[in-house]
């Protein structure tokens, strides 16, 4: 996978539609079809990336606060945004979803599923709310040295749209090191293909929440993702999740 492309430095006067408009879908698709993965370079500014990370302590933007190792997650803490989100992570949720969605629609239909994704955001947001599924997902993770992410799936109901996107706050090597972002494939009747993600900060990375389809000799056949992060060998790292279905 080419991990890094160039890409000309995010403006923070960009809307999201115009900064998320400037990318190469067709290539970004083709990698997510080929690999279940694809780093979108340079999505936010330096600023930006400080400015979510500094709301990471102010409790009035957060409906819960998640300390990993209580429930076995790993180690680790992160907060789930409350509505009305950020306009930034508002924005760009609404602004890349379509993008997305003609993928996920193509993953759907070479697996044999009969559902179908609306173009817009807020039609399949109606959907997840209609199925009560209506606290919102987006949101906020701080690992310190000897904290790590299991890997897992993040799936909060019946409803699940198949790809979310995971932003880097934290500039690698300066903030902290180690804390890699990896991705695991499970294939049936295979052993498990591991993808590691290098990122900077601002890159944001768009991945299979559970399924994907590969194609074989016979024809498609899925196999099973999972991801998460590595052991924190120093520092602080901030990351910010964006996806695109809302919880139970």
């Amino acid at each position: 996978m080419n991990a890094h492309t160039t890409t000309p430095p995010v403006s923070a006067a960009l809307s999201a539609g115009a900064r998320v408009a400037q990318y190469d879908w067709t290539r970004l698709g083709e990698e997510l079809n080929g690999f279940g993965c694809a780093v979108i370079d340079r999505l936010l500014s330096p600023e930006e990336c400080r400015e979510l990370a500094g709301l990471y302590s102010a409790e009035q933007h957060f409906r819960s606060h998640i300390h990993m190792a209580r429930h076995g997650f790993g180690k680790g803490e992160y907060r789930y945004f409350k509505y009305p989100l950020p306009d930034l992570i508002g924005d760009l949720r609404t602004a890349l979803y379509p993008r997305l969605s003609d993928v996920a629609n193509g993953w759907n239909e070479r697996m044999g599923m009969d559902d179908r994704y609306p173009a817009e955001h807020s039609a399949f947001l109606k959907r997840c709310h209609d199925a009560g599924q209506n606290r919102p997902t987006p949101l906020l993770l701080q690992y310190v040295p000897g904290d790590f992410n299991c890997l897992h799936q993040d799936l909060y109901g019946d409803l699940a749209f198949p790809i979310q996107v995971a932003i880097l706050l934290s500039q690698p090597g300066e903030d902290f090191t180690g804390g890699e972002f990896v991705l695991t494939e499970q294939r049936p009747r295979m052993q498990s293909r591991v993808e590691v993600v290098p990122l900077r900060q601002g890159d944001a990375v768009a991945f299979a929440v559970h399924n994907r389809p590969v194609q074989g000799t016979r024809g498609n056949y899925r196999v099973n993702l999972r991801h998460g992060v590595s052991r924190i060998r120093s520092g602080m790292r901030h990351t910010a999740g964006i996806i695109f279905h809302d919880a139970r």
